[in-house]
C-alpha cells in the first residue's frame, strides 16, 4: 500500500513515498517521488488517481496538483496560488469539483475548482474577518485559519481557526463551485482551535485545541450547519505540560469504529489516547504513548485501522505502532521506524 509524506524544512526535498504493509505494519525506505517546495500538507482526491499538495511553486504559496501512475509515481498536473499567504492544510471535497486551502497567515479559506482532469482553477478567497479572541497575544491577534473539512453531508465546510478559538463554517454551492461564511462556532477561549474530526456516524465533532492541548467535543446539528459545545477534555495534565519548555497539540483522529480517539504532543512528543462513547461523545484519557520521534506534527491511521503512523517532524523519522482493536491502546512496532526528511503530513493511498 503507497503512503506519501508531505514535509517542510530539514533538508527535504519535497513529497516523499513508501510502501506499507499493514499484515506486517512495516514501510519500505522512504524514496523522492516529486521535488517541490515545502509541501506540508497532502489530500487524496476522492477517485484516488490524484493527488494535492500546498505547497511554494517558484517562490509563490500554491495548491499543486499530481496525478498518481500505477507505480504510485507522480505527475504534476498545474498549480495555482493561493493569494493571501501559504497553505497550511488542504482538503478535496467529496464530489471531487473543487478543493479548499486554508491560509494560516491569511486568515482565510481558498477554494479551487477541479475540471474534470483534476487541473486547479483560479482562488475563490473568503476572509474569515480581522480580529483573534486575544486571549493569546502572541498567536491569536487575527484570524489563522488551520484546517478545512467537510460536513458529513457535503453541505458545509468547516475550518478550524486558530487565532479565532472557533470553527468557521461555510456554506457550499455545488453548482458555482463556491462557498459562503455561513457562521462560527465558538470553542474554548484561549484553547487555539487546530483540527477537527466528525464522529463515524456524523453527530459530533472533536476539535483539538493547539494551545491547551486539549480536545472539546460537540454534538452537530446537520440541517441549521451549527453545534452546541459539550465537553473539554485535556490531553496531557498541567503538571505533565509544566515539565516541558514547549508544548503543542497538532494533530487528532478517529478510529472508524468510533471508540477511539488519538492526538499528538508536540514538545512531548506523545500521542494521548482517548477512549469515546460513541453515544454521547465523553472522552477518557487512557494512554499517553510515546511516539519514538520528535516533535509528531502529524499522525496517521492506516485504513484498516489497525495501525498508527507517527511522523516525528525533528527528527526525520516516521515511526509505527499497533492499534489494539479492543483497547484502542498503542504498541510500538519494533524496529518500525523509517527516515523521512523533515515530516509533517502522512496520506495513504487508497484506490
Amino acid at each position: 500500500m503507497p503512503v506519501y509524506f508531505g514535509t517542510g524544512g530539514g533538508g527535504a526535498k519535497g513529497i516523499y513515498r513508501a510502501t506499507f504493509d499493514p499484515k506486517t505494519g512495516k514501510l519500505t525506505p522512504a524514496e523522492l517521488a516529486a521535488e517541490v517546495g515545502n509541501p506540508g500538507f497532502l489530500a487524496l482526491h476522492p477517485d484516488g488517481t490524484k493527488l494535492y499538495a500546498v505547497a511554494g511553486v517558484a517562490g509563490m504559496p500554491s495548491a499543486v496538483g499530481y496525478r498518481i501512475g500505477a507505480t504510485g509515481a507522480l505527475e504534476i498536473i498545474n498549480s495555482a496560488p493561493t493569494t493571501d499567504g501559504g497553505g497550511a492544510h488542504i482538503a478535496v471535497h467529496p464530489s471531487g469539483k473543487f478543493l479548499l486551502t486554508a491560509q494560516y497567515g491569511g486568515g482565510s479559506t481558498a477554494l479551487f475548482p477541479l475540471d474534470a482532469q483534476g487541473r486547479l482553477g483560479t482562488a475563490q478567497v473568503v476572509k474569515h474577518g480581522t480580529k483573534g479572541s486575544g486571549v493569546m497575544p502572541s498567536r491569536q491577534e487575527k484570524p489563522h485559519a488551520h484546517m478545512c473539512a467537510f460536513s458529513p453531508d457535503s453541505r458545509f465546510a468547516l475550518v478550524p481557526d486558530l487565532g479565532m478559538d472557533a470553527i468557521v463554517v461555510h456554506r457550499i454551492d455545488l453548482a458555482a463551485p463556491s462557498i459562503t461564511m455561513h457562521g462560527v462556532i465558538a470553542s474554548v477561549p484561549g484553547g487555539g482551535a487546530r483540527h477537527m474530526k466528525f464522529s463515524p456516524d456524523g453527530k459530533f465533532i472533536y476539535l483539538l485545541n493547539e494551545l491547551s492541548l486539549s480536545v472539546t467535543s460537540f454534538a452537530w446539528d446537520a440541517a441549521a450547519g451549527t453545534a452546541n459545545l459539550i465537553a473539554t477534555v485535556p490531553a496531557l495534565s498541567e503538571a505533565v505540560k509544566a515539565k516541558e519548555a514547549f508544548n503543542s497539540a497538532a494533530e487528532i483522529l478517529v478510529h472508524a469504529s468510533g471508540k477511539f480517539l488519538y492526538s499528538s504532543n508536540r514538545g512531548h512528543d506523545t500521542i494521548t489516547v482517548y477512549r469515546a462513547d460513541p453515544a454521547t461523545a465523553v472522552l477518557q484519557v487512557i494512554q499517553v504513548q510515546p511516539v519514538r520521534g520528535a516533535f509528531p506534527r502529524n499522525i496517521a491511521l492506516s485504513p484498516d485501522g489497525g495501525w498508527l503512523l507517527a511522523a516525528g517532524a525533528d527528527s526525520n523519522t516516521v515511526a509505527v505502532h499497533r492499534v489494539n482493536q479492543t483497547t484502542g491502546e498503542l504498541t510500538y512496532q519494533t524496529k518500525g521506524v523509517i527516515n523521512v526528511p523533515a515530516p509533517i503530513c502522512i496520506v495513504f493511498l487508497q484506490r
